[in-house]
This record gives structure tokens, sequence and C-alpha cells, in this order.
């Protein structure tokens, strides 16, 4: 039986189309490992340096309508040596994944270093108040455990460009870092004031806490 045979273009297609396939799954497999490299593996917030990346990029377009958070679990120690490290795991996990329910599909929410974690959310001004609440009812929640209830307590500061009067991320940081610690173990959500920015800090975070040590050098 007689063949036909394809056309030397369609051919030359069919070449071409084979290896731009692989490239295409070897690109898209690149970018997944790199996504998966820049987030935190026991939470699946973002690590600090994709956080501040992506945080600066959501100020930028939209400067006037987000709030930034900085949550801090309280008495995490005292948690970890009464129920254990796994339980301690868990609550982290649990604070990971409120911030990013809170932050919504297009904030983001990441962990900046053991039990430390930031969220910047778009919100237009007049659901501020309400959003918050919602955020302080959420942190509240014990975390299921096992056959129980693990209590979790965290401390956590609000900052806006307009409370702030800045955009600036580290300045926001700092800002809120600072309503944090004023607020800490109260259990309410304190916002923070043009005078938060004025405390010392490193990185955005306030100076003191641990991590921030500023190095010096020695001479002879």
């Amino acid at each position: 039986m007689a063949t036909t045979a394809l056309p030397r273009t369609a051919l030359h297609i069919t070449a071409m189309a084979v290896p731009l396939a692989g490239w295409t799954l070897h690109t898209t497999v690149l970018r997944r490992r790199l996504a998966e490299a820049q987030r935190d593996p026991l939470t699946g917030t973002w690590r600090r340096e994709a956080f501040t990346e992506r945080a600066r990029r959501l100020l930028e377009r939209r400067p006037d309508e987000v709030v930034l958070v900085l949550a801090d679990a309280d008495h995490f120690k005292q948690l970890n040596d009464n129920f254990g490290h796994e339980a301690g795991d868990t609550a982290l996990a649990s604070i990971g994944a409120r911030l990013t329910e809170w932050a919504g599909p297009h904030g983001v929410a990441g962990r900046l270093g053991g039990d430390e974690f930031a969220a910047l959310a778009p919100i237009k001004p007049r659901h501020h108040a309400l959003r918050l609440e919602h955020l302080g009812r959420l942190m509240a929640r014990p975390v299921p455990y096992g056959d129980g209830l693990l209590p979790l307590a965290v401390s956590v500061g609000a900052a806006t460009p307009a409370a702030v009067v800045s955009s600036d991320l580290p300045t926001l940081m700092r800002a809120a870092d600072t309503a944090m610690y004023e607020g800490k173990h109260t259990g309410a959500i304190v916002q923070a004031r043009p005078d938060h920015t004025r405390t010392p800090s490193i990185n955005g975070r306030r100076q003191g806490r641990p991590g921030t040590a500023a190095r010096t050098t020695t001479r002879p």
C-alpha cells in the first residue's frame, strides 16, 4: 500500500516542536523549584527576601490601600516546653496559614524568622478596622492538635502609609514592630503612629530583637 509522505515543511516544524516542548517543560520545572525555594517549608509563607520583594511591588502599585502587620507568637518557648516541638511547629504553621488567608490572593505573607511573621494586604481605608478585627479573631483561635487544642496567643502590630506618613517598607515594618511590642501579651492589635517610626531598627526590625545585633569590628 502506498503511503503519503509528509510535506518537508511539516516534518521541519515537527522536528522543532519536540525540543521546544522539552524546553518549555524544563523551564516550568525550574520556575516551580525556584518558587519552592523561596517558600518557608514549614508554614508555606514566603521567606524574608521573597516577602520583601513582593511587598515592595505591592506598595508601589497601591501605596494608599495597604495594611502591613507584624506578628509574633507569645510564650512560644513555653509552648514548646509544655507540648513539644512538633506542637510548636503546628502552631507556627497555623500562624502562617492564618496570615496567608487574611492577606488574600493579592496580598503577601512571610516568615521573617523563628516565630516572627509579616503580611501586607491590599485593603481600602474604610475597611481597615473590620479587617484588623477579623485578623484578631483569627489569631486568637486555638489550634487543633492531636485529640485536643493548642492555646495560641499572637501579638500583632499594624501600620499603614497614611498613619505613619511613609510608604517605605522598612519604615512601615519598624513602626508595626514597635506597635506590636507596645501591645505585647495584651491580645490587642496596636496600630502604629508616626512616633513609632523613630525607634532604632535594623532591616525593619526593632533594635534589640534576636538577630538584630550589629556586628562590631575590634581593632588591634
